[in-house]
């Protein structure tokens, strides 16, 4: 009898040098300081905080906690899906297994957007919290931070949890003090908390929903412990605990002085334009305010170091499952012998993100925002389809109340993007459209293409 000659793609994976795979070597402790450091409470308490402030007042703290509550259902979502599929490209070989790869092809697209320009966003920050100490401009330093970031990025996971959690204690620290601060010097009722205003204006509560796509952007680093799947150990464990760590500590580490800083403001009006360094030294003195500064300022580092960390590892796995040509699929999946590391996909993850900094990008935090609510929508509409029989998989960890936390999960998550601004909504579109192009032209054509794989453990 015949044999059936085998198709291309299993032809090709039969003769091809097994790759280097990434390196099992983090638990959950490891894992939550890593996916900690990425939330970045402290950078996103001085960075992303202060806009928000800036259009809901003392509602800013309403928003940030029904963003948390929201992200509880996401959380469901992510542990799931990412116990089901443990791989280092999170989101898009989450919704690829469980949909099909045009959809996981355009989650990946979506996951790029924000992989691609936060970092720059967080990193040029660095400039406003070094100016106690040198005048730098905040491209140069943002750029700096990048470089410095990407070299440490270059080393094994181990060494960078540690790292990375050396410096997240510093900004816990620098967190804590200005939230004592803050509740010593309180002048406004906890009243202003669930009546939104900003000076005589008072914020309804439609504002405070459109708000809530940055207020997830806030908080939205809980969701990339997915990317580290393939370097935990027994994955189907730590997964699910490591997102619902990260996402409860970081809830309260965010929380606690957004509140703090809203009573203790002297009018409503100041958060407008709330300089929370100034405010800090004026409640204590110029010396614990530098000293503030500073820890900001190492907390930008150490958020940028992580996100570089993570983004590679995305463009490591895209490459790995053949998004791309091939010159460049060998390129960016391979991985170090000394470290362990995807240092060509680290390299060009990183740099790109350098340049970028020198580029305006006030027009993308809206975008990016509309990119995580419309990320977290694909993914939790993806966890209505991960219980048919081909995903019945007994050491899976299962959400409770499903499928009803995904159904409201998706139901509040279309509502929060129909209420952002028409040109954030057109420019992802725009990305979307040229995404599928990418797909109908390229991809679609090609079977040996865009084949997601999942590692074992």
């Amino acid at each position: 009898m015949p044999r059936t000659p085998a198709p291309p793609a299993a032809t090709a994976a039969a003769t091809a040098k097994p790759a280097r795979t990434l390196t099992r070597s983090i638990g959950v402790g490891g894992g939550t300081l890593l996916t900690l450091s990425c939330v970045t409470p402290a950078s996103s308490l001085f960075v992303l905080v202060p806009p928000l402030f800036a259009d809901l007042g003392t509602g800013t703290a309403l928003a940030i906690a029904l963003a948390v509550l929201l992200c509880v259902g996401i959380a469901f979502c992510y542990s799931e899906l990412g116990t089901l599929v443990p791989s280092a490209g999170g989101e898009y070989a989450m919704v690829t297994t469980v949909a099909n790869r045009f959809t996981g092809w355009l989650t990946f697209m979506l996951s790029f957007v924000v992989i691609l320009v936060v970092p720059p966003i967080i990193a040029i920050g660095v400039a406003d919290y070094l100016a106690v100490v040198a005048d730098i401009s905040p491209s140069v330093a943002g750029a700096l931070v990048m470089l410095a970031s990407t070299v440490i990025g270059l080393l094994n996971l181990r060494s960078n949890a540690w790292i990375t959690g050396i410096f997240l204690v510093i900004e816990i620290v620098a967190i804590f003090v200005v939230s004592l601060l803050g509740f010593t010097h309180t002048t406004q009722s906890p009243a202003v908390l669930l009546k939104p205003s900003l000076g005589t204006s008072g914020i309804g509560l439609i504002a405070v929903v459109a708000g809530l796509a940055v207020a997830l952007f806030v908080v939205q680093g809980f969701s990339t412990a997915v990317y580290l799947a393939e370097e935990m150990r027994e994955p189907r464990r730590t997964v699910a605990r490591t997102v619902f760590w990260t996402l409860g500590i970081s809830a309260v580490v965010i929380l606690v002085p957004v509140v703090a800083v809203t009573l203790a403001v002297p009018d409503t009006a100041a958060l407008a334009g709330v300089d929370l360094s100034a405010l800090v030294t004026g409640w204590s003195s110029s010396a614990v305010g530098v000293a503030i500064s500073l820890c900001i300022a190492a907390a930008i580092v150490n958020a940028v170091i992580v996100m570089v960390i993570q983004n590679s590892r995305v463009l490591f796995a895209s490459a790995r499952d053949q998004a791309w040509p091939a010159p460049v699929n060998r390129a960016m999946s391979v991985v170090g012998r000394r470290f362990g590391s995807p240092w060509v996909a680290t390299l060009v993850t990183g740099l790109s993100e350098a340049v970028l900094c020198f580029v305006p990008v006030d027009t993308l935090s809206g975008v990016t925002g509309v990119a995580v609510v419309a990320l977290y929508l694909s993914v939790a509409a993806a966890t209505l389809r991960a219980r048919r029989a081909a995903h019945r998989k007994a050491d899976v960890w299962r959400m409770p109340a499903w499928p009803l936390v995904p159904v409201l999960a998706v139901a509040a998550l279309a509502y929060v993007l129909v209420e952002q601004s028409a040109l954030d909504l057109g420019i992802t579109a725009g990305v979307l459209v040229v995404s599928a192009l990418y797909w109908w032209g390229y991809l679609r054509r090609r079977p040996e293409r865009w084949v997601v794989t999942v590692p074992q453990d």
